[in-house]
């Protein structure tokens, strides 16, 4: 006999929500650094994300962490529903990407493992956003990578992404209706505070340039 699964909704969307924020919160930067024998907080600027460890253990490993943190985020934002839809017969809110990706980013900036002190969610919000907005994505990686080349800031470019994807969304969705457009927003005003720090340097003149090779001398 064939088992069906049907647990109730609101029970299985509390599960992935909650798996949501603990895959998030993995410190992938913070594990990828340990494992070279690095405490990534203590260097360079002290956040666990991509780009520190990009220029503070090695440049392969900065790209391995972003890979790893964008997954972390469109794994609940594409698979979870999906999931979700296995363990229910009922129909599942439209917004439940939405939640799961959000729950995700949150674990990220605010992990558990690392006493909710993480990084700045620009990576696992890519993954989150090529799930659930890959129009508006398509639009913010462009602005990213010219306002990176031009500037050679990364945070400049993170911030002008996290302009971008909101006004995209916008643009292509609205149509449809406001929830996705809005959950847009609210991820891009929460990656531009997080980069208060940035913005601070940016206007003291502080902020180190990306350098996409190695000078001569290192």
């Amino acid at each position: 006999m064939q088992y069906e699964c049907n647990c109730p909704l609101t029970s299985v969307i509390s599960g992935f929500a909650f798996l949501a924020y603990l895959l998030g919160a993995i410190p992938n930067g913070f594990l990828i650094a340990r494992a070279k024998g690095i405490d990534i907080r203590t260097v360079g600027s002290g956040n666990i994300g991509a780009t520190n460890v990009y220029r503070s253990v090695s440049k392969a490993l900065g790209i391995l962490t972003f890979v790893l943190d964008a997954v972390k985020g469109a794994v609940p934002a594409l698979v979870f529903p999906l999931l979700v839809k296995a363990c229910t017969i009922q129909v599942a809110p439209g917004w439940v990407p939405l939640l799961f990706g959000g729950l995700a980013i949150v674990g990220h900036t605010w992990p558990v493992y690392l006493r909710f002190k993480g990084g700045k969610g620009v990576a696992t919000s890519a993954g989150v956003l090529i799930g659930i907005a890959p129009g508006a994505t398509g639009i913010g990686v462009a602005c990213w990578f010219i306002a990176l080349v031009t500037t050679r800031y990364m945070s400049v470019a993170s911030i002008v992404a996290a302009t971008a994807v909101p006004a995209a969304g916008w643009w292509l969705y609205a149509s449809q209706g406001v929830a996705l457009p809005v959950s847009l927003t609210v991820l891009g005003v929460l990656i531009i505070w997080r980069h208060k720090g940035n913005i601070q340097r940016l206007m003291s003149g502080t902020e180190s340039r990306f350098e996409f090779r190695k000078k001569p001398h290192e």
